[in-house]
């Protein structure tokens, strides 16, 4: 009886923290051992905490956490586009073709995405903006003026600069977007 009780306890204290190291915690989880110099070591991965000094600064951030899980299939969406246009263009050799078909995507675009975007607050589409460039590392500028012309980019640029937007913005998930950047990671990791 004393030994199954014995054998019982090591079971449990082997088994029972290697079940609980693999659960993901708040702040930190564990998945992978290392083995160094015979000894064999948890790697736990401890993610990043931010600090906010006040209430008002944690009320953006989940603000932009509701835009981020709005606007980033979207973007998603925009270079799955992107990349679907460029195969095509680089099929179709005759430049008025070419042009057509751009004409032709655009229109069908607009009748696809309008209503959403008609829904969008300026500052969804100021992120929206920066989540396309961040997908396809050009900015919305950038791709219209690639896809359809530089006097259409400039009419949209103008549209955009009236309503307090700069297509010509880039993403910087080092400096300006840090947060963002943040935000993206962890919606791609399912944490949000």
């Amino acid at each position: 009886m004393k030994r199954r009780l014995i054998i019982l306890l090591l079971l449990v204290a082997v088994v029972v923290p290697q079940v609980v190291a693999q659960r993901r915690s708040r702040g930190f989880w564990h998945q992978e051992w290392t083995v160094d110099k015979g000894d064999t070591i948890p790697l736990v991965h401890i993610l990043p905490i931010r600090k906010y000094a006040r209430k008002p600064d944690m009320r953006r951030y989940a603000r932009l956490i509701r835009i981020v899980k709005k606007v980033y299939p979207l973007a998603k969406q925009a270079r799955l586009e992107m990349e679907k246009m460029e195969r095509e263009l680089l099929r179709i050799k005759d430049p008025k073709l070419q042009k057509a078909y751009s004409k032709e995507a655009q229109k069908r675009l607009i009748k696809q995405y309008k209503p959403v975007i008609l829904k969008m607050t300026i500052t969804e589409g100021k992120v929206l903006l920066k989540l396309i460039d961040r997908e396809t590392e050009f900015t919305a500028f950038q791709i219209i003026k690639d896809f359809r012309g530089g006097f259409v980019a400039g009419f949209w640029q103008a549209m955009a600069k009236l309503f307090g937007n700069n297509l010509k913005l880039d993403y910087q998930p080092e400096t300006r977007d840090r947060t963002l950047e943040q935000i993206v990671t962890y919606y791609e990791m399912g944490w949000l």
